[in-house]
């Protein structure tokens, strides 16, 4: 399964119209692009300045992108647009098999939700 990385603003929008799940140390947006034709699975990743100065954000990220890598490609949906928002402190200091349990609990709730709207 191919993995994309999204980079466009209009992207991003557009996937923060979709659902969204508030876990510890991430807020998950997705959406189901409905595109049969394209199964990528693209995702985005986002760190405001409240979470701190450039190393602060930096490191949130890549805990982001190495949360990513670990389980998107089992658990996530072919056709889908996810974008991982880092929250303050939490994204960098929570211990790292607690992120991965907390994206784990938001992926499958997200696909709950859609599937009942």
């Amino acid at each position: 399964m191919k993995i994309c990385t999204l980079k466009k603003r209009k992207d991003f929008t557009e996937a923060a119209s979709g659902h969204f799940v508030r876990g510890q140390g991430l807020l998950l947006q997705g959406r189901n692009r409905g595109t049969p034709d394209n199964p990528t699975i693209r995702v985005g990743f986002t760190c405001s300045k409240k979470i701190g100065n450039a190393v602060n954000r930096n490191r949130a990220k890549r805990r982001l992108r190495e949360m990513v890598r670990h389980i998107l490609p089992d658990l996530g949906n072919e056709g889908w647009d996810y974008v991982l928002i880092g929250q303050t402190k939490l994204t960098e200091q929570i211990q790292f098999s607690d992120l991965l349990k907390e994206f784990k609990k938001a992926l499958k709730k997200i696909h709950e939700v859609h599937e009942n709207t």
